[in-house]
């Protein structure tokens, strides 16, 4: 097995397998000056000061002073240039769109609902439309809670829990503004959600998300399974909690009532995350991802990939992927809103990678996207939407969200995501109920570190025991598995309700 990685014939580095010592032998001819971390590049030849530095035959950034062959590469010597940032990139809209994958068809025990919806799960959740209203919502669901209080989920064996989803906003905002409507998307994508068997939505009563508004603006209608109310006409906290508890009862019997049945994998929609990322990040964990979502595709799944700051300077592979230019120049303006949303608050696009990703071995946000970018598999990109949009299309799609994978997570859910698939190199402790979580650690020293949170390891790509293709159909596997019912490690943990982040944008007024 060789010692170190050469992902393409024309790149100016490797990446170390496992630790490089002094005087080890790399493609070309060269040898490893000193250590070299596992996961990390080293070069491969001589690079000037201002030489553009390849890894996957693409730009990663320019060495910032002279490079000798077999030198460890990274942030003392590597980095990016102004004008590489606002460079005008050839986005060559459409010029790799292929034919549709040959349709197959898999199947998996869900949910099916009377609309015809189908769930991988059947949760009832209490949201929250504003802060105040968050430790009633938590109290509600505490009662249910099968950690705390076990015999009061005992007769509904179909239903997977009562959570609550709150978050840190919904108040002090502009009452017509982008914040709450984007507020409102979210909320509403969670009320609709397929994983939820009952809602009941808690307010205050004086808040800026006001409940009716907010009912009239979503197109939703209160009925036994959609319930809302708030504090201050429910007699304060104790009353509040103890009606809301009343309420959350009597959707119980109604809940339960499903069963799984058999239904294509076309129901199966996966959100895609990374979180963190290391030096093998884009060889084994989110390779092995996109050889899965590619397989779901195939099988008239849809596939939601997101975060345009951890696609910078990557977006081009996806642009050419577009089945239209109309796909493609959205993308890019989603780009260029995040170019004018970093700059007026005083950031760069670059602001990436995060200490954890540099020391696994990522120097860049371009070495960092190229990555992140391959758990969206081969297909064709057929749809852009913006943050808690419904996703509509069918296949592969992007979605508009920030880089912080909690928020990100959110929005995908929002917009109709029944799985996550979230692959780290560094170790993630996460899960996003309603949406079961699977995690992917990218090393096997990883997966043996946290083998308590990581389902799938995918650092037998790294250790050679399987192809990248090979590993895509276990991790498919896996996604009919968890799809059926089968528990996430972050499940069996009970992550899930904290991790509900809907974006904020907007002044805090």
């Amino acid at each position: 097995m060789n010692s170190v990685f050469l992902l393409h014939p024309d790149d100016d580095v490797a990446i170390a397998r496992q630790q490089l010592l002094g005087g080890s032998a790399l493609p070309g001819g060269a040898s490893s000056r000193g250590l070299i971390p596992p996961g990390h590049k080293v070069a491969l030849r001589d690079l000037a000061q201002g030489h553009p530095v390849r890894r996957y035959n693409q730009v990663i950034g320019y060495a910032t002073r002279p490079i000798a062959a077999g030198e460890h590469v990274h942030v003392h010597n590597l980095g990016l240039r102004d004008d590489s940032l606002n460079a005008d990139r050839d986005y060559a809209f459409c010029a790799d769109v292929k034919p549709d994958p040959k349709p197959a068809e898999a199947h998996f025990q869900g949910i099916v609902r009377p609309d015809g919806r189908v769930a991988t799960r059947n949760y009832i959740a209490v949201l929250s439309t504003v802060n105040c209203s968050a430790t009633v919502a938590r109290a509600i669901a505490d009662h249910f809670s099968r950690r705390h209080n076990p015999q009061a989920l005992q007769p509904y064996p179909m239903v997977d829990g009562v959570i609550a989803l709150t978050h840190g906003t919904g108040c002090g905002m502009d009452g017509e503004g982008e914040g709450l409507q984007v507020l409102e998307r979210t909320l509403a994508g969670y009320a609709r959600h397929a994983n939820l068997g009952g809602v009941l939505v808690v307010g205050l009563g004086c808040e800026a998300n006001q409940v009716g508004v907010w009912l009239k603006r979503s197109h939703l209608t209160e009925g036994p399974l959609l319930r809302t109310f708030n504090i201050q006409d429910s007699g304060g906290t104790s009353q509040t909690i103890a009606q809301g508890i009343a309420m959350v009862q009597a959707m119980l019997p109604v809940a339960n009532q499903v069963q799984r049945e058999s239904c294509s994998a076309k129901h199966i929609v996966v959100g895609l995350q990374c979180g963190g990322s290391d030096g093998y990040s884009g060889i084994s964990a989110n390779p092995a991802l996109g050889a899965a979502v590619d397989r779901l595709v195939a099988h008239g799944g849809t596939a939601i990939l997101s975060e345009p700051p951890e696609i910078y300077g990557a977006e081009h592979l996806l642009t050419r992927r577009a089945i239209n230019p109309e796909v493609g120049q959205k993308l890019v303006q989603r780009i260029r809103w995040w170019e004018n949303y970093t700059r007026i608050n005083g950031g760069k696009m670059d602001n990436n990678p995060s200490p954890g990703n540099k020391n696994g071995g990522l120097t860049t946000i371009f070495e960092k996207s190229l990555g992140a970018v391959a758990k969206g598999g081969t297909t064709n990109l057929r749809a852009v939407y913006e943050y808690a949009q419904p996703v509509t299309e069918h296949g592969f799609v992007y979605m508009d969200t920030p880089g912080y994978d909690p928020v990100s997570a959110t929005g995908q859910v929002a917009g109709g995501a029944n799985l996550i698939c979230f692959t780290t190199g560094r170790g993630s402790a996460y899960g996003c109920a309603p949406a079961p979580s699977l995690k992917l650690s990218t090393n096997s020293e990883l997966f043996r570190r946290q083998a308590d949170d990581i389902d799938i390891n995918c650092g037998d790509i790294i250790d050679g025991k399987l192809s990248i293709d090979q590993l895509g159909q276990v991790i498919f596997d896996q996604l009919l598995a968890t799809a059926s019912g089968h528990p996430t490690k972050s499940e069996k943990h009970g992550y899930g309700q904290n991790e509900f982040v809907p974006w904020q944008l907007g002044a805090v007024m």
